[in-house]
């Protein structure tokens, strides 16, 4: 579908570079001609994996979120690295958080985080005939990780007590009671 409109940028200034985001201000041309500013994070891009196990469980990690001052309990998921294929970082990450390889990882869906100012994109993968590999790769330094594994019961109950709060691991959830429903 076509838009009918547009913003033109006409000037750009990096405010910060780190080593996950960047944010610049834009200044923006409307189709009337009036003047407006954008405050913009870039971001490279995430992955996300919807891990099933053999008895039907979603494969959850429990992470401390600074941002929240709280830890959430989340599917493995990870930032892109520059030139990796999305399903290359879901399988590295899969088996960094979780120690875990699966036999067949497929792609379910990519969205946008937070559009209006972000440009970060989530592509999810579901996988499938996971085994716990022998020596995994270990998770970054600064990750302190647990893995847990629960029921589509138990996730709805946990998104319900807000226990299961971000919304790659609701898309996840949501997944799981699609396929209940068409099993």
């Amino acid at each position: 579908m076509a838009h009918q409109y547009t913003e033109k940028t006409v000037a750009t200034k990096e405010i910060f570079s780190g080593k996950i985001i960047k944010v610049q201000v834009d200044q923006v041309e409307l189709p009337n001609g009036s003047i407006h500013t954008r405050e913009l994070v870039k971001h490279p891009g995430a992955v996300g994996i919807i891990a099933i196990t053999n008895e039907g469980k979603l494969v959850l990690v429990d992470q401390f979120r600074k941002p929240l001052e709280r830890g959430l309990l989340e599917i493995p998921a990870g930032k892109l690295e520059p030139g990796e294929a999305p399903i290359s970082t879901g399988i590295r990450e899969l088996e960094e958080e979780t120690g875990l390889v699966a036999d067949q990882v497929e792609p379910y869906c990519s969205f946008y985080t937070s559009p209006g100012f972000a440009d970060e994109m989530i592509h999810l993968f579901v996988a499938r005939g996971l085994k716990k590999k022998e020596n995994p790769a270990s998770a970054d330094e600064d990750e302190l990780i647990d893995v847990v594994e629960v029921s589509l019961t138990d996730a709805l109950k946990l998104i319900a007590d807000g226990q299961i709060c971000d919304a790659k691991t609701i898309i996840a959830v949501q997944y799981l009671q699609l396929l209940a429903k068409v099993c």
